[in-house]
């Protein structure tokens, strides 16, 4: 696998690290228990990481040298890819492997991966995890995605053995709009871990987290702009003017980096100050808990002590944040947009609104607060409606993927609606 600018050891939550990072981590985890050896390849961003961590027996992260060993921006880092190809073709020389699939993710990636394949004559996957294209039609002039990237994305749609589209709307603008091969794409959507995620006491939850027995909104994410962040803020704002009594709801925002200081307080840092700043500008910063990013293994217990999880992106591929709610019993409001058409169903697990409807987000969330009964049902109906979306149930169908194409398949690869079927 091929994960340029980010590791799958990196902090969730931070910049670049979200749901990228669990998709590669977690599909390598179900890979080996098919008796697939991974090694994931990605840049070294500091001095301190090994070249090579043992996630477990079978996987590897291997820290690739190209440039200097510090974070880059993504739009800087095209120019170290030739570097970082040479390098990873070096590594399997000296290691004596030649590898049987390249999965590649993002399109830093692909890029690389299309000099790979043929290095070790090897088939390719690729991921885009998100596209510029769509990012494009929901973004302002300011967090436009570069040509480059735009044009780099087309090409790989025609050099590259197979596709993996996370929903059926982004697998039909892959066909109809970009002009891919329909027989070479095959929709997969990510997975989630349901022994990790699954429902917990919410009173247990609270009492280790030091949350209030307020009505809690549950937000994770990075701090991106497509994470709509704003409407957010705006949401929770318009949800503060509705009569609660004394226990008004909170939001706990996790995501974007704390600095601890000596005394052991800690403070929003540089990417998480413009939301608090913003939060104090409208007034509702005494409601809200900072809680920055958070290792995985608490977020279950985030998802426990929280009442509704809003996911308010203007563009997501998967959702994977929803459907970790899901999984822990835990309704959501969502944006409809992307994956999420497909992953929360309306009334069964959580709400729908349209992309940037603040005050829809609103009135969705106060009626989850609000009704209890209609909660209760939404809890049972997110748990059951996340089964589907199993780390065996994805993990099998792409493995099965990567043996027919190391057989030689290369057209009729398309597996779709066999998980999005209801």
């Amino acid at each position: 696998m091929i994960s340029v600018h980010t590791s799958p050891l990196a902090m969730l939550g931070r910049k670049d690290a979200g749901g990228l990072n669990v998709y590669v981590r977690e599909l390598a985890r179900q890979l080996e228990c098919s008796r697939v050896m991974v090694d994931i390849f990605t840049r070294r961003y500091d001095d301190k990481t090994p070249e090579i961590v043992r996630i477990s027996a079978g996987i590897r992260v291997i820290s690739v040298d190209a440039g200097a060993p510090e974070p880059v921006s993504k739009d800087d880092l095209f120019c170290l890819l030739p570097e970082f190809a040479s390098e990873v073709a070096l590594f399997s020389l000296r290691e004596g492997i030649r590898y049987d699939v390249v999965h590649s993710h993002y399109w830093l990636s692909g890029w690389v991966a299309n000099l790979l394949k043929r290095y070790w004559n090897a088939p390719s996957v690729h991921m885009f995890h998100t596209l510029a294209h769509l990012k494009n039609l929901v973004s302002d002039d300011k967090n436009h995605e570069s040509t480059l990237r735009v044009q780099i994305e087309r090409r790989l749609l025609e050099v590259l053995d197979n596709i993996v589209a996370p929903n059926p709307d982004e697998r039909a603008e892959l066909i109809w709009t970009l002009g891919a091969n329909n027989a070479r794409i095959c929709t997969i959507p990510p997975g989630i871990d349901l022994n990790r995620f699954q429902p917990r006491d919410r009173d247990e939850a609270r009492l280790k987290l030091e949350l209030p027995d307020n009505p809690l909104v549950l937000f994770v994410g990075r701090i991106d702009p497509i994470k709509g962040i704003d409407t957010l803020l705006k949401a929770f704002r318009d949800l503060q003017t509705k009569d609660w009594g004394d226990r008004p709801p909170k939001l706990v925002f996790i995501g974007g980096s704390m600095i601890e200081h000596s005394d052991g307080t800690m403070t929003p840092g540089a990417d998480l100050m413009p939301v608090v700043e913003q939060a104090r500008t409208m007034g509702i910063a005494d409601n809200i808990i900072f809680r920055g990013a958070q290792p995985q293994d608490l977020l279950p217990d985030y998802y426990a002590a929280a009442t509704v999880c809003a996911v308010t992106s203007l563009y997501e591929s998967f959702g994977l944040v929803a459907v970790e709610a899901m999984a822990c019993g835990l309704p959501v409001v969502a944006t409809r947009v992307g994956g999420m058409k497909f992953t929360v169903e309306e009334d069964v697990s959580g709400l729908l609104v349209p992309s940037g409807d603040h005050q829809g987000i609103a009135d969705a969330l106060a009626t989850v607060i609000a009704d209890r009964p209609f909660r209760s049902t939404l809890q049972v109906g997110a748990r059951q409606a996340a089964i589907r979306f199993s780390w065996h149930t994805v993990g099998s169908a792409v493995l099965n993927l990567y043996e027919r194409l190391a057989d030689g398949e290369r057209d009729n690869l398309c597996c779709y609606g066999e998980i999005y079927a209801s």
